[in-house]
């Protein structure tokens, strides 16, 4: 399989910049993502995380643990696309965005509408700036 390989930078062309945005985009996404992980890992059940997510302190101890694996999913989403940042590897990039898109729009579409702004939206930023500096 071939990688998807970055253009060389090019400053007159306006390549370097197009680079940093791309950089930065991923880079959001990933960061969302570890927040994410932290939220449903290691915050679940405090009053702030149960507001966010409109759960109940009941509700919450009873769903700890899916939460947490949750958030580990997550977290592999970060941590691939940190990867593919460090390797300069556009390829992973593009699949692990392509990723966080479809699990935002399930998410869209089975818990709140909410996630197309959070998860989505910047996902299809990321992707869309990938394709164009690729």
């Amino acid at each position: 399989m071939s990688k998807i390989r970055p253009r060389p930078c090019a400053p007159a062309a306006g390549r370097c910049a197009m680079s940093l945005v791309v950089q930065i985009v991923v880079g959001l996404v990933a960061a969302i993502h570890f927040y994410i992980l932290a939220l449903e890992m290691f915050l679940w059940r405090t009053d702030r995380v149960r507001a966010t997510f409109g759960t109940t302190e009941e509700f919450a101890e009873q769903t700890a643990t899916l939460a947490a694996n949750q958030g580990l999913y997550n977290g592999f989403l970060a941590t691939g696309l940190v990867y593919g940042l460090i390797t300069n590897d556009l390829t992973f990039q593009v699949f692990f965005l392509c990723c966080v898109l479809v699990a935002g729009i399930y998410g869209a579409l089975t818990v709140t509408r909410r996630i197309l702004f959070v998860q989505v939206i910047p996902a299809a930023v990321g992707l869309l700036a990938v394709l164009v500096a690729a």
